[in-house]
This record gives structure tokens, sequence and C-alpha cells, in this order.
């Protein structure tokens, strides 16, 4: 699946999961509570394919998952740029200290499975906007 893809289907999940947070009454707090990594995994199954195995991307304690994807994060399927004869497909626009690149063959891609940024709910609730694709705006390289 590419990125453009996953992008467009995470998008369509993410916000018939918020429409009927907000048809049950749900505020702004109670939204981010619900999308807690522990609430996830019991309510919401499909939302993420790890959830069939109880399994986090990252390794916190507190993950919340009303950021699945990171506002920092920069992706083109075409290709961003050609780095040692390799393709570049995404990057970290904040270069994170906990973000590194991984290669695969010919491809190079953001690896973000060491950083924490996005799933604390103090980030969320900093950037919280009720459409994902509002904050998730600039990710489109």
């Amino acid at each position: 699946m590419s990125y453009e893809e996953w992008f467009e289907q995470h998008a369509d999940k993410h916000k018939k999961i918020v429409d009927k947070l907000l048809a049950k009454g749900y505020d702004e707090d109670e939204i981010i509570e619900y999308f807690d990594f522990d609430n996830m995994v019991k309510e919401e199954n499909d939302f993420c394919p790890l959830y069939a195995d109880n399994k986090k991307c990252h390794d916190m304690k507190k993950l919340n998952c009303y950021l699945c994807a990171c506002p920092h994060f920069r992706f083109d399927d075409k290709g961003i740029e050609e780095k040692e004869s390799k393709t570049l497909y995404s990057f970290c626009e904040i270069e994170s200290k906990n973000g590194k690149e991984a290669l695969y063959g010919d491809s190079i891609h953001q690896d973000c499975s060491e950083c924490s940024v996005p799933h604390t709910k103090t980030y969320v609730k900093k950037n919280f906007d009720l459409d994902w694709k509002n904050i998730m705006k600039d990710c489109k390289a």
C-alpha cells in the first residue's frame, strides 16, 4: 500500500470514529481520551492492524492514537530526491533525534518507531482538530 493510499484510508477511518463520538456528545477532552491505546484496542479493533495482537507501534506507557501518524512526517510516493543513487520517499520535517532513515533496497524511508512526539495527550491537545487531515495537511511533500 502506498503512503497516499494509507493516508486517505486512515483519514476515513479516523473521521468515522470522530463523527460517532460527536454524535454521542463527546467533547474534545473525551475524544482525545477515547483514542487512548488501551481503549482503542477494545473499542476500535480495526483501526490499526497492530491492535489484533494488542501491540503498540511505540514503546511508551500511555500511547494516544489520535495522531496515528505524525504531522512532521513528509512523504511522496513518487520520491522526494535522490541520495547516493537511492530514492528518498519520506523524512521527518523536524529531524527528530529519535527518528532515523531506513534503507530498503534502493528506497529510503523515515523510521519513526523510536519517536513518541505525536502520541502523548499533551501533544494531541496542543495540535487538536476534529479533522485529522487538517492536522496532517503538510505531510504530502
